[in-house]
């Protein structure tokens, strides 16, 4: 997170986040009228998703939330919610990710099974991003100083954002132009 304001860092990702999870509610509603959802489309959300965030957010956020629970004792539960729910969130869109790397390895898997783990996975992100948006931020700014961002950021290996970041890597172009059309 940035020191100047891990705060608004912490928000504008979950914006980003929430962007990508729409994209990919919308390709998974492409299947109930019957048609081809983009699958390269899915994956690369997926694929980011599961790079950026399970290797650099979330890290932040776990120990964040640590620390969060040693000054705010009444937050500790659902602080290890949270925590949990990142694990349950990296399992179900690496399931995800597989069936829809199967797709297009060009083996059927059936769309029930993957509108049903695109389900999981969206229901569990897009909840666990508001309960963090309404419950946590706002205590994260009153009761974390410096030395706790400090080790917030310390908690996660240093690294480029690789779709939001100054630039965009090559396998992401067609992502970004996606969220450029939806903004």
């Amino acid at each position: 997170m940035a020191a100047l304001n891990p705060i608004a860092v912490w928000h504008e990702e979950h914006v980003y986040f929430n962007q990508l999870l729409h994209l990919l509610q919308r390709e998974v509603d492409v299947f109930h009228t019957g048609n081809r959802p983009n699958y390269e489309l899915m994956f690369d959300i997926v694929s980011y998703l599961r790079e950026y965030s399970d290797r650099f957010h979330h890290p932040r956020e776990d120990e964040a939330f640590a620390r969060l629970a040693k000054r705010c004792p009444h937050m500790e539960l659902p602080l290890a919610r949270l925590a949990q729910e990142h694990r349950v969130i990296a399992q179900s869109g690496e399931r995800l990710l597989r069936q829809i790397d199967q797709i297009l390895d060009g083996s059927y898997v059936p769309r029930e099974e993957v509108e049903a783990a695109a389900a999981t996975y969206l229901v569990y992100y897009g909840n666990h991003i508001a309960r963090e948006e309404e419950d946590v931020l706002t205590l994260a700014a009153q009761h974390l100083g410096a030395e706790d961002w400090e080790a917030v950021k310390a908690a996660a290996p240093a690294g480029k954002d690789p779709l939001f970041g100054k630039e965009t890597e090559e396998r992401y172009r067609e992502l970004r132009r996606q969220i450029a059309i939806e903004a």
